[in-house]
């Protein structure tokens, strides 16, 4: 009965390590491994000029992740359209620029589905002014971030966004830096970090360029960053993720200390492409 017993609980030990994360690791380095798609590629150098600019060995990263990405998570077409293949590498390739120099990617694990819209989208929120008074309102989106597994997008802002890598607006960054910030509960511009220093250094930083950003709006000052960021912290690190990756040497001459840890986040120096 012993033996019987050990027997079960090494078989129920294999079985969580090959139906959880041990398994599904092995599932993705085979993905990884097959050929990337030559069509795929025609669509990384047709659609996105960033990619041409990266170092090879980033270059060859980003692809694996695509194929990562594009094998696991679905895209649902909104509104009529009929999502393409180009559409969905060119989503794709901008979402795994935020995973790359990371051994063991999660690929957004609380992502289900990705939904594009033709162009900007409306939506209905309910809004209390400053007198208190509840009010709708509708607004026209390009993207947004639901922390129940949805990221949605503009077809129309991501090709742009792909498009134009030096205009530090990127709506696929902007909502895929949310996903980040939501793993670990509702998005407050402090994604998870492990060490209690680096979580301490980040809150210090992050919070003094956000009230920056704040005080020069208030004077009418011009920033680097778009005001949305002022909005609340976590569109702040949302906007200042698209600005790390877009104009890299403005971001670092401007707020040197804000630069340095969207790099240590994000595992990348673009100063260096």
């Amino acid at each position: 009965m012993a033996l019987l017993g050990l027997l079960a609980l090494v078989l129920g030990v294999a079985a969580w390590a090959y139906g959880g994360p041990l398994w599904r690791e092995l599932v993705r380095e085979r993905i990884r491994r097959r050929p990337f798609s030559e069509g795929w590629r025609q669509v990384l150098r047709r659609r996105m000029p960033y990619f041409r600019s990266m170092p090879a060995d980033l270059q060859l990263q980003l692809k694996r992740h695509v194929q990562v990405f594009l094998a696991e998570k679905p895209f649902i077409g909104c509104a009529g359209l009929e999502v393409t293949e180009e559409m969905r590498v060119t989503i794709a390739a901008q979402a795994c620029l935020l995973l790359l120099n990371r051994r063991r990617p999660s690929y957004f694990p609380n992502l289900r589905q990705v939904l594009v819209y033709p162009a900007a989208f409306a939506v209905n929120r309910v809004r209390t002014d400053a007198s208190g008074i509840v009010q709708d309102e509708r607004r026209a989106l390009s993207g947004e971030s639901w922390s129940q597994g949805q990221v949605i997008v503009s077809w129309a802002d991501a090709v742009d966004g792909a498009a134009h890598p030096a205009d530090g607006r990127n709506v696929v960054i902007h909502e895929f830096a949310h996903q980040l910030d939501q793993q670990d509960g509702a998005a407050n511009g402090a994604p998870a970090l492990v060490r209690r220093a680096d979580r301490e250094r980040w809150a210090q930083v992050m919070g003094e360029a956000f009230s920056q950003l704040r005080q020069k709006l208030d004077l009418g000052e011009e920033t680097l960053l778009d005001p949305y960021g002022a909005t609340d912290p976590a569109e702040f690190f949302a906007v200042a993720s698209e600005v790390f990756f877009e104009q890299p040497f403005a971001l670092a001459g401007t707020h040197p200390a804000l630069f340095g840890e969207l790099s240590r986040l994000y595992r990348v120096n673009p100063l260096s492409w």
